[in-house]
């Protein structure tokens, strides 16, 4: 199978950065930084593209070294040609190479391809249950040309830009030094962050990205989890009233996402229809919140109906009835339940629409960041 899409036109070439300390304040804060970040200097982010699948097609824009697990070069790929990766005995197998893992390392700043998109760095396939896992190896900065895009407009203001580009390294190097998982760091999914590859790579989120290279959000030396979500409807949320711990650079702070088109929403449901996708409850009679944040947001709720009631949490609600956030308010009218609500997320951190309302406004980006993140310091590492 011939892989093709325009190469030529999404690739482009980039510096790889190395990172190191260039400035920081605090002994402490100043060996733990070095510590967590000269190891991931030397290697790649490892981003999950495919996780136990049966099989994986990859492939390489130029020609490419075949690895094996001990790094050994055993073989060669011809440029823009599809490959099927596939388990075997214990480990996985490319046309007449088996290896516990195999990596695909193009020559020439060639790009690979995974499942269905191009993506700069390497492919690391691995064995994982009955299935194949395919990794890609790549550069943080690499890796942040298609975040931002994915993740926020590349038609939006670069501070806004910039903005993101700063909390998604600075979120990418919090989760690859503290990774549960020993295989890989994140995945493409909004669990983590969204990557597409060269699909979401814009000339103003390459912008965005060089303007700030290296520069990441700490506190007392330490890389902070930089959580962002689209719009909190007004007002974020303090981490502790959401998730579990406090921490003290995620405080609740006036939003300005008023323009943000998922500021209020609203979603209509019949009781039977609602209790079918609450399940469990038979024809819903009446929802009532059980634990609400000081700004509005549920985190459980009563659901109680003509079969009997239950608790629900804040995050089985929202996949429930698809809603866009948990800071809503319900009306009954005979049997028929409107959500009214705003905003879309957890409402923690960075309101990705309150940054952009602050960027066309003429705020720089260190000035949106430091509203969002209290007495985070943003410190640039090279």
């Amino acid at each position: 199978m011939t892989v093709y899409k325009d190469v030529k036109s999404q690739a482009k070439t980039t510096e790889i950065s190395r990172l190191t300390l260039v400035k920081y304040s605090g002994l402490t804060g100043l060996i733990w930084l070095i510590f967590c970040l000269s190891a991931q200097a030397a290697q790649d982010l490892r981003i999950a593209i495919k996780k136990g699948v049966s099989a994986v097609q990859i492939g390489s824009s130029t020609p490419a070294i075949v690895r094996d697990a001990g790094g050994r070069a055993i073989g060669n790929l011809a440029p823009l040609d599809g490959f099927t990766v596939k388990p075997r005995g214990s480990g996985v197998n490319l046309n007449q190479w088996n290896s516990s893992h195999l990596i695909i390392e193009p020559k020439d700043d060639g790009v690979v391809w995974i499942g269905d998109r191009w993506y700069r760095g390497k492919v690391r396939v691995i064995r994982q249950g009955k299935g194949v896992t395919a990794l890609n190896l790549v550069d943080v900065e690499q890796y942040l040309y298609s975040v931002v895009g994915a993740e926020a407009y590349p038609t939006w203001p670069q501070e806004a830009l910039k903005s993101q580009a700063v909390v998604a390294r600075t979120y990418a190097l919090y989760k690859a030094s503290r990774a549960s998982n020993r295989y890989y760091d994140l995945d493409t999914t909004t669990n983590t962050q969204v990557y597409k590859g060269l699909e979401t790579e814009f000339v103003t989120t390459h912008d965005a990205v060089k303007a700030t290279l290296g520069q990441v959000l700490t506190y007392k030396g330490k890389v902070i989890l930089s959580a962002f979500h689209s719009s909190s409807g007004g007002h974020t949320e303090n981490v502790e009233d959401v998730w579990s711990s406090p921490l003290p650079y995620l405080r609740g702070v006036v939003d300005y996402d008023q323009l943000a088109p998922v500021f209020q929403w609203n979603r209509t449901f019949s009781a039977w229809e609602m209790g079918r996708l609450i399940g469990g409850v038979g024809a819903v009679r009446s929802l009532i919140p059980e634990k609400i944040t000081p700004h509005g947001r549920i985190i459980t709720m009563k659901i109680v109906g003509s079969r009997g009631s239950r608790n629900i949490t804040d995050d089985e609600l929202r996949k429930a009835l698809k809603l866009k956030s948990t800071l809503f308010t319900i009306s009954n009218n005979r049997g028929t339940f409107t959500i009214q609500g705003r905003g879309y997320g957890h409402g923690i951190g960075l309101s990705q629409w309150g940054s952009h309302y602050l960027a066309t406004q003429g705020i720089p980006y260190y000035q949106i960041l430091s509203h969002y993140y209290k007495d985070a310091q943003l410190t640039t590492l090279n």
